[in-house]
């Protein structure tokens, strides 16, 4: 049975494949899962990270475009956009902890990534995020009547629990 890394590690080449021109992937992504032995609750797993990314694609671009320093986003390797769309999507749509997501897509990058500084980049605009992201949750609880009686750190810790 594949794991839900494997499943993250097919979403990416998806994504990659999508970004170099092919828009129907959806189309036959199941067939591609089953293909890599991606069955049953990961590969609904992975459908739902592949759709998800398409469906928020412009939101997540510029999400990660206001990350980056010194960089343009369409002077990104392929494989790197792609891992940091489906990084940013789980942070961002996700109940996935923050550190699992990074360290899931640190890895994928050790293998994939173009460059020998990719890992470290795709760390640093993911932390990024996810700080930013943290703050906005907080500030929305903080500012909700009713979340302020159930507890700041309760409310956060649902949020971040692991997926």
């Amino acid at each position: 049975m594949a794991t839900r890394t494997q499943a993250r590690e097919a979403v990416i080449g998806m994504l990659y494949a999508y970004d170099v021109g092919n828009e129907n992937i959806l189309l036959f992504a199941r067939d591609m899962f089953s293909e890599k032995k991606i069955k049953n609750k990961q590969q609904d797993f992975a459908y739902a990270l592949l759709q998800g990314v398409l469906d928020n694609l412009q939101s997540l671009d510029e999400s990660i475009t206001s990350h980056l320093k010194e960089w343009d986003f369409s002077r990104l390797g392929g494989m790197e956009r792609a891992m940091l769309r489906l990084g940013a999507y789980e942070i961002l749509y996700t109940d996935t902890d923050t550190p699992v997501v990074i360290n899931e897509a640190v890895e994928l990058c050790k293998l994939y990534g173009g460059e020998d500084n990719a890992p470290r980049f795709i760390n640093g605009v993911l932390d990024s995020i996810g700080k930013v992201s943290k703050k906005s949750a907080r500030e929305s609880i903080t500012n909700n009547p009713k979340a302020q009686g159930i507890g700041l750190e309760t409310c956060l810790d649902s949020k971040n629990a692991k997926g």
